[in-house]
């Protein structure tokens, strides 16, 4: 096993996070992707409170787990969006506030600084023999734990004024969608900027609904911010895949800008042909949709190419298991993709294979 094997917490928010923690243990991780919303991890407090942090530690230790970023999706998408009554659903009360679109991404895009503060004190709060307690041996045979100097992370989304008009009618011309990219950088500069002073890269999720959602429209997102060292992505091939972007040359384009990498699969052309890549207003599981998320192993994404690709760009950070699948158990699904990835991952040669032919 070449990179340390985590789960996002973010589908099991309705656990407390001590059960979560047990629950990933006994699954095999080696840690937690934490999400900021339940109470796996509060960026207020950890931002303040560096009790608040050392408790967090001392809990994933207890379970023999490490951690590597955080992740604040929900509060990232209200940046730049425009706010309906569905994003009262995911925003803590203090970003909602009196529900005034502009108010509301405004609180958010100081929520995003905020949490940039809260990734960096509790990154800083890692017990220095972590590494020692955590169970396993993360790293490989070698013992080179890698991961460990992997730097700290924010995974999340933009969100965008602009992905209503993804479809060109009425008829949409490069000028408003430049206005789009335009209004992305006046929000999102200045909060990558405030990632900076506390070196924390953030790490966009490409996704349909955000600022980038295909290879094209993340170098333009790239663009938009002057290229912006803190800019870069947590990939997940299983946003592109349905979408027949190339999510193996997604790697090797943005190779410099691969922060984190989330591991989740997703199958397509399995509906019966009544509806398209666009979901036809269908939910999850609906027999009739052309995609859907599956677990790791029962999709159409080819991991192998994946860690090909990731090697050759000498990722060393965690893979982490985003678990989605409407078919199937959780618990045997988070279970089972952490034994996939472990299976499926290898360290990169360190020689060449050839080269004894001569000795």
């Amino acid at each position: 096993m070449a990179r340390p094997v985590t789960l996002f917490t973010g589908q099991w928010a309705d656990l407390p996070f001590e059960t979560m923690c047990a629950k990933a243990a006994s699954f095999g991780y080696d840690g937690l992707e934490l999400a900021c919303w339940g109470d796996h991890f509060d960026v207020e407090q950890a931002a303040r409170s560096a009790k608040y942090c050392k408790n967090r530690w001392e809990i994933l230790l207890d379970h023999g787990l490490t951690a590597f970023a955080i992740s604040n999706h929900l509060v990232g998408q209200a940046v730049c969006d425009l706010i309906d009554e569905r994003h009262k659903a995911i925003l803590p009360e203090d970003v909602w506030g009196d529900g005034d679109p502009e108010g509301v991404r405004k609180r958010a895009a100081k929520k995003m600084i905020t949490t940039a503060k809260a990734c960096r004190a509790f990154m800083d709060a890692k017990p220095a023999n972590a590494d020692t307690i955590i169970q396993g041996e993360i790293g490989g045979s070698s013992g080179k734990r890698r991961g460990r100097d992997f730097p700290a992370v924010v995974n999340g989304f933009t969100g965008s004024s602009i992905w209503h008009s993804i479809y060109a009618f009425p008829p949409t011309d490069q000028s408003y969608w430049d206005k789009g990219y335009k209004d992305f950088a006046k929000r999102w500069l200045p909060i990558l900027d405030a990632f900076d002073k506390v070196n924390v890269n953030f790490a966009l999720e490409v996704h349909p609904t955000e600022i980038a959602f295909d290879i094209a429209t993340a170098q333009r997102a790239i663009e938009a911010v002057n290229g912006h060292k803190r800019f870069g992505f947590n990939y997940d091939p299983s946003h592109l895949g349905y979408q027949h972007v190339d999510y193996v040359k997604f790697i090797r384009v943005f190779k410099d800008r691969i922060f984190h990498v989330h591991m989740k699969d997703v199958w397509w052309g399995h509906g019966d042909g009544t509806v398209g890549v666009f979901g036809g207003h269908t939910t999850f599981a609906d027999p009739r949709r052309y995609w859907d998320f599956r677990s790791l192993g029962h999709g159409d994404i080819n991991f192998e190419e994946i860690i090909v690709a990731l090697n050759d760009i000498g990722y060393n950070g965690p893979l982490s298991v985003e678990w989605e699948d409407s078919r199937m158990d959780r618990e045997h699904g988070a279970a089972e993709s952490c034994a996939f990835v472990q299976d499926i991952d290898f360290e990169p040669s360190t020689i060449a294979f050839d080269a004894q032919f001569d000795r």
